[in-house]
């Protein structure tokens, strides 16, 4: 095995495999060489070679978003650097560990007009958990405390570090024998949280009739799901869930714009809880926001390992605890309630979604009937990965199937990286991914495709709009005479970009041709294929916004 001679490579190295790093990302260059000498050599390392550093960044996000381990990220020195930062914001706000390994040039040939030098050290100090800047005229001991003390972070706080290298040359000597030993470091072990003094919280909680469980981004967990389906057996408790939640009972709320969107400010005070608990990630439903901020809860209670984001602006207690462990525990403490709560708002919703099917029927081909379209046809038992904007907030109105598990990068909300992320996710699991996404998130991370790592079974759909739909669908730019300056108008087509990287391209115009499309979409083939649905421009955001008029009429 051929060793880089740099002590300091090296020494990295050997802390990603004690720590149980096994996926490293690298982009090429040549101040990283001895990183990638190293890893590339390693017998427990599986290397990735992505150029582009955007698209490698969140390729290695998708990794650690599906093994839920650490993944490491390497690029050489200057504004290579830079072009992680979505991905790290990302990996922050979504809490996925992600390790970002920087070359660097040595201290003084910083700001001396040297080149490819920028200032690396701490370049994501507001999006890092931890920073360990190495430097070259410290002992090993000292640089493996930094290192040893980022490894623990990125593992204890479930996000990303950055770790920055310096490397003066020579670059590319290797030796046959480390200088650097195997490491050994205590068994990483997520900490568990004892669950104490929930005696008074029991009683505010048996003594209301209101409560809303409400359920943000999650990986799926079949324990969480059973103990969510026994607090819902309590007639005062209303679960509503996201799609990306990935907790599915026919006695929770799943649609929730669905059912909040038509509601008037009498029924809304309502739906207003006495006890609101929040679990998971990100919301996405901009409503149910609203309408708890505008009626905010008497408590907010977070659940959670990590942090409790005050969302609502009124979070009263942060249980940092698994949160089935926590359940386990409360359940002991707390009894069913009478109320009618749960009973009323399961009915509504009832009644919506009779309106959904039937206005379904009728409606004229456009983004929202594609989604039903795609929704009724989807394989079960795959992994969806959903870009942003106007993608996510569509596959809200729609059921999802229990067994599909849906992903979304929605720690930032951004178009960039969604369908890097995804080939990233689906470099790593057995399942068949599909990613849906929009046509300027595509169009915007088409370097994705530039990755000899797409599995034969990956699927891509794009929903062509003619770009930018969404800024027709919210309030504010069409009344702004700016709309051009919002959206991102255009005619391009993904056929040629299939054709330079190899995918098989389908294309559909109407209902019609997409079902034609879709029956042998998903079957097995010698090389990923990508759809690409065309819909009507100018009557997506009106068919949009009369569906929710037919429901605010029930």
């Amino acid at each position: 095995m051929k060793y880089p001679k740099k002590e300091l490579a090296q020494l990295i190295i050997e802390y990603c495999v004690a720590y149980g790093i096994d996926h490293v990302v690298i982009s090429p260059g040549s101040r990283n060489a001895p990183l990638t000498i190293g890893f590339v050599h390693h017998p427990k390392i599986k290397t990735y070679s992505i150029v582009d550093e955007r698209c490698a960044a969140f390729f290695a996000l998708g990794i650690a978003q599906q093994t839920r381990k650490p993944t490491a990220v390497i690029c050489t020195s200057g504004s290579a650097l830079l072009n992680y930062y979505p991905a790290v914001a990302e990996a922050f706000y979504s809490n996925i560990p992600l390790v970002i390994i920087s070359a660097d040039r040595p201290k003084h040939l910083i700001d001396v007009g040297d080149g490819q030098t920028i200032r690396q050290e701490n370049v994501f100090q507001n999006h890092s958990e931890f920073n360990a800047n190495l430097d070259d005229t410290l002992s090993i001991d000292e640089n493996a405390d930094a290192l040893k003390k980022a490894f623990s972070i990125c593992f204890d706080k479930k996000g990303p570090v950055h770790i920055n290298v310096p490397f003066d040359e020579p670059l590319y000597e290797v030796v046959e024998d480390a200088t650097i030993k195997p490491i050994n470091v205590p068994e990483v072990l997520d900490k568990a949280t004892s669950i104490l003094e929930l005696d008074g919280f029991a009683e505010l909680w048996n003594s209301s009739s209101r409560k809303m469980v409400l359920i943000g981004e999650h990986f799926p967990n079949i324990h969480l799901q059973k103990v969510l389906e026994n607090l819902a057996k309590d007639p005062s408790v209303l679960v509503l869930t996201e799609t990306t939640s990935n907790v599915h009972s026919s006695q929770f709320i799943a649609s929730i714009d669905n059912l909040v969107f038509p509601l008037n400010d009498e029924a809304v005070l309502k739906l207003q809880p006495e006890i609101l608990v929040s679990i998971g990630g990100m919301i996405i439903s901009k409503r149910i926001k609203k309408i708890l901020r505008t009626h905010p809860p008497k408590h907010h209670w977070h659940i959670g390992p990590k942090n409790a984001p005050d969302t609502y602006h009124c979070l009263s207690h942060h249980f940092c605890a698994d949160e089935v462990d926590f359940f386990t525990a409360f359940s002991k403490k707390t009894g069913l309630v009478t109320s009618t709560y749960q009973e009323e708002w399961l009915q509504v919703m009832h009644q919506r979604e009779k309106r959904h099917r039937n206005y379904l029927l009728k409606a004229p081909f456009s983004d929202l009937t594609v989604f039903d379209v795609l929704l009724k046809t989807l394989p079960k038992e795959i992994v969806l990965q959903s870009g942003n904007s106007s993608i996510i907030r569509y596959l809200q109105l729609f059921k999802m199937h229990p067994s599909v598990h849906t992903f979304c990068n929605r720690g930032t909300s951004g178009i960039d990286g969604s369908t890097s992320t995804a080939i990233g996710a689906a470099s790593t699991t057995d399942k068949q991914t599909v990613c849906i996404t929009g046509d300027i998130s595509f169009f915007y991370d088409s370097n994705a495709l530039w990755n000899k790592y797409i599995n034969n079974s990956f699927r891509v759909i794009v929903i062509n709009n003619s770009g930018g739909g969404i800024f027709k669908i919210i309030d504010g730019p069409q009344e702004s005479n700016t709309l051009d300056y919002f959206e991102t108008t255009h005619e391009l087509n993904a056929a040629n970009l299939c054709t330079m990287h190899g995918l098989e391209y389908l294309k559909a115009t109407s209902e019609q041709s997409l079902l034609d499309s879709l029956k042998t979409f998903y079957e097995a083939s010698d090389a990923p294929k990508l759809l690409e649905i065309f819909t009507p421009q100018i009557k997506n955001d009106s068919v949009l916004k009369d569906y929710f008029k037919y429901l605010s009429e029930a």
